[in-house]
């Protein structure tokens, strides 16, 4: 088994010279990284082919200018991020200065996933190096061929000292994890994110785990069924459904079933009129995944659309099930293929009870004309993303955090919610090196006119609302905090002297 330990205490020893905390560092790698990007698309976008079987377009879109925008966001907005972020302070602090300060947590491990093994794997390394720290790369050994791009471009447009890449398998995965990092960011299958947390325990690391779990779609019987099934379709086939976001499976009422699928079908159609042989339509990563969707399918439902899998071509295609039971393989595990199992419900009370029986998701879709339907669940059920009448579009808007919740994950990521995550959030208080006689009735002998007046200062009332009711507080603390700039006051107050 390998031994990183040296590479570690190189990155560490590095990160102790200071060299990555400044900005015109963090420019230089993010201007790297941006050049990366630019000059190997045809390369990149070659990789993610011969992995996934991904299209020009997905792999543009969904891979390389993906992170190309988040990159062009944190460049933008890099030295407003890095400023110390000012906060409310009370009368005992008015003359103080008191500010959080972001810092980079020192050697960050990142590991990806090989659906997205661009996209997933560069966004949080991106956002490492924005905030200052050194970094390890793992990409996963599944998406071989992108793996190997990664591993030979990085070293070429990053600084070497600072970043390293890591490929290989669970050996190389093992000893990196008993190595001590000072942050974790895994993507990934929540078995192994349980493992990744047990190695973190050790040394009570940090870590983001961005998993996956179930994510459901509610129709309600009012929804426009042809919109719902275009949007459907769409976000559960992008990547032959290998995303940790795609509409895991549908409930909506029984009578609503038949339409449903009656919609499904055109839009799969419409979409990839011969999916076998289309160039928009990927396939599944490897043997041992097609052969597990594959007994998804054989033992759960009807299956009324697809249900072709051809292993040699690593092909399933696209598939919806019908009266699917929650007992059925399908509903037990998430699919992360390109099946859609519909279950019957006869509410979205029941809906909402089915979706709180189980693991929170990672995404939550509901459809519906009426937005009170979307409330209820949103009001009543947790899920790390929540989108109204649409799936999947959450995860391309930066200013959202992007993550899950429970059993779908920890932390989030995305802009400048990827930056806040691999910073520590350091309280800062400066106060003069003077002024003792302002501080003295915080000290013993503890008299009864001391504690009455730290009690009244340190008193805090409900808040009312309306402007009217801040303009007292406002003009005394503007007068205290100008009587004391006085010099020579606070020896003219007895309970000071």
């Amino acid at each position: 088994m390998a031994d990183y330990s040296k590479m570690i205490e190189g990155l560490r020893r590095v990160f102790n010279s200071g060299i990555t905390k400044s900005y015109e560092w963090r420019k230089k790698q993010l201007d790297g990284m941006l050049k990366l990007l630019e000059e190997n698309r045809d390369k990149i976008a070659q990789g993610l082919k011969e992995d996934l079987h991904k299209s020009s377009l997905e792999a543009a879109v969904y891979e390389i200018d993906f992170c190309r925008n988040d990159l062009i966001e944190t460049m933008n907005n890099l030295k407003d991020w890095m400023k110390p972020e000012k906060v409310k302070k009370g009368l005992l602090n008015i003359m103080d200065t008191a500010y959080i300060q972001r810092e980079p947590y020192g050697v960050a491990l990142v590991m990806g996933a090989w659906n997205y093994p661009i996209q997933i794997t560069v966004l949080p390394v991106l956002g490492a190096i924005a905030a200052g720290n050194c970094v390890v790369l793992k990409p996963s050994e599944l998406a071989a061929s992108t793996a190997k791009i990664l591993e030979e471009l990085i070293p070429k447009y990053l600084d070497n000292d600072c970043v390293k890449v890591v490929n290989g398998g669970i050996p190389e995965t093992t000893a990196l994890l008993k190595e001590r990092f000072d942050y974790i960011f895994y993507t990934g299958n929540t078995m192994v994110g349980k493992i990744i947390m047990k190695a973190a325990a050790e040394y009570l690391t940090p870590v983001t785990l961005e998993l996956g779990g179930k994510s459901p779609v509610y129709v309600d019987e009012n929804s426009d069924l042809n919109l719902v099934a275009r949007r459907v379709t769409w976000g559960k086939l992008v990547n032959a459904g290998q995303t940790c976001i795609a509409p895991d499976y549908v409930m909506c009422k029984k009578e609503l079933q038949e339409k449903l699928v009656e919609e499904c079908k055109k839009a799969i159609d419409e979409y990839y009129p011969d999916p076998a042989k289309s160039e928009d339509y990927c396939r599944i990563i490897n043997e041992r995944h097609l052969n597990r969707v594959k007994k998804l399918i054989e033992g759960s439902g009807k299956v009324v659309i697809g249900g072709q899998v051809e292993e040699g071509e690593k092909y399933v295609s696209p598939t919806v099930l019908t009266d699917c039971k929650a007992t059925d393989p399908v509903m037990m595990e998430e699919v992360f293929g390109p099946v859609l199992p519909i279950m019957p419900v006869n509410s979205a009370e029941e809906a909402i009870d089915f979706i709180n029986k189980g693991e929170k998701p990672l995404a939550m879709y509901i459809f519906a004309k009426d937005h009170a339907v979307a409330q209820k669940f949103l009001d009543n059920t947790s899920s790390g993303g929540f989108v109204f009448n649409d799936t999947m579009m959450h995860a391309g808007l930066m200013s959202l955090p992007f993550g899950g919740v429970g059993g779908s994950g920890m932390g989030g990521y995305h802009g400048f919610h990827t930056f806040d995550t691999f910073c520590h959030k350091r309280s800062v208080l400066e106060r003069k090196h003077g002024g003792e006689a302002m501080i003295a009735i915080r000290y013993p002998p503890y008299t009864q006119k001391k504690g009455s007046i730290v009690r009244w200062i340190m008193k805090k009332k409900p808040q009312k609302s309306g402007i009217r009711t801040l303009i007292p507080y406002f003009l005394f603390g503007t007068i205290f905090a100008v009587l004391f700039k006085v010099y020579g006051l606070q020896n003219k107050i007895p309970f000071l002297r």
